[in-house]
């Protein structure tokens, strides 16, 4: 079933921007330079700007539908469920202890380390 509305959500989302790019421009960007001045009413509806307005309907609609879908999936589980959850435990046997007073590599196979220790 989510499958089924995603394909079809990617094949309205496709048709929608294949639309709206093959419709007519108005002229001016963002609306400047419409022509027409200020007695100019909105442009009649033509058929490419319905199918515009009900592919985007319908994409609006897979859109909640697939959020639905979803939310309903994951309605049973939380992250904080799973943060609640105790780590495994370790033994104190299984962590490695450093070596506090040489903690840098020795030079040339030498052991005596890079820096002077403080003793």
């Amino acid at each position: 079933m989510e499958n089924v509305v995603l394909i079809v959500h990617l094949i309205l989302a496709l048709a929608l921007i294949a639309v709206v790019l093959l419709q007519r421009s108005e002229g001016g960007g963002l609306g400047i330079g419409g022509g027409g001045g200020g007695n100019s009413g909105r442009p009649p509806a033509t058929p490419m700007s319905k199918v515009t307005w009900i592919l985007g309907m319908a994409f609006v609609v897979t859109s909640i539908t697939l959020t639905i879908v979803t939310a309903q999936k994951s309605a049973g589980s939380s992250v904080l469920d799973r943060l609640t959850a105790s780590p495994p435990a370790l033994n104190q046997s299984d962590v490695p202890t450093p070596d506090l007073n040489n903690l840098l590599p020795p030079i040339d196979g030498d052991n005596t380390p890079l820096v002077p220790t403080l003793d």
